[in-house]
């Protein structure tokens, strides 16, 4: 992934993006401890995606997404996971659910990207051991998820 300055020749600006990630792991956060809608925890978190310049779009997808689908994402990440996910940790917990969605329903967002960043963000955010659990849940999802694309980068 490029960390460089500014959008890649496809549009997409990674900073931008994982400002995004960042601000809709808080959201998911407090949809998950408050019972709030995904409306409504973006319009508590919008204000601030402005002004740090991130891709506002891609913050209200990923809120949205795990908002209407969270049943779906955890039904997909439980053969993954050691324990029922409501007793995994809260943040972690988010970033599963936020990465499983990108994983099943942004195949232009590359498998590696997905789990680089969500590992970043829990390492900011989360526990301090929740990146090794994040890590083992997501590679096992991605092997199965992802497989045909995992596949091709193997074979490059």
């Amino acid at each position: 992934m490029s960390q460089g300055r500014g959008p890649r020749r496809d549009g997409v600006d990674p900073v931008a993006r994982s400002r995004s990630r960042r601000r809709a792991l808080q959201a998911v956060y407090a949809m998950q401890l408050s019972g709030a809608k995904a409306d409504d925890a973006i319009s508590q978190f919008a204000h601030e995606q402005a002004h740090e310049a991130a891709d506002l779009p891609y913050f209200e997808e990923l809120v949205r997404g795990v908002g209407t689908r969270y049943r779906e994402l955890d039904a997909a990440l439980l053969p993954f996971l050691d324990r029922g996910i409501d007793e995994v940790d809260p943040i972690e917990r988010a970033m599963l659910r936020i990465a499983a969605y990108e994983l099943q329903h942004r195949p232009d967002v590359p498998y590696r990207v997905v789990i680089d960043e969500a590992l970043k963000t829990v390492k900011r955010f989360g526990s301090e051991h929740g990146h090794t659990y994040v890590n083992s849940v997501l590679d096992r999802a991605a092997a199965d998820w992802r497989a045909v694309e995992i596949q091709g980068t193997r074979g490059a």
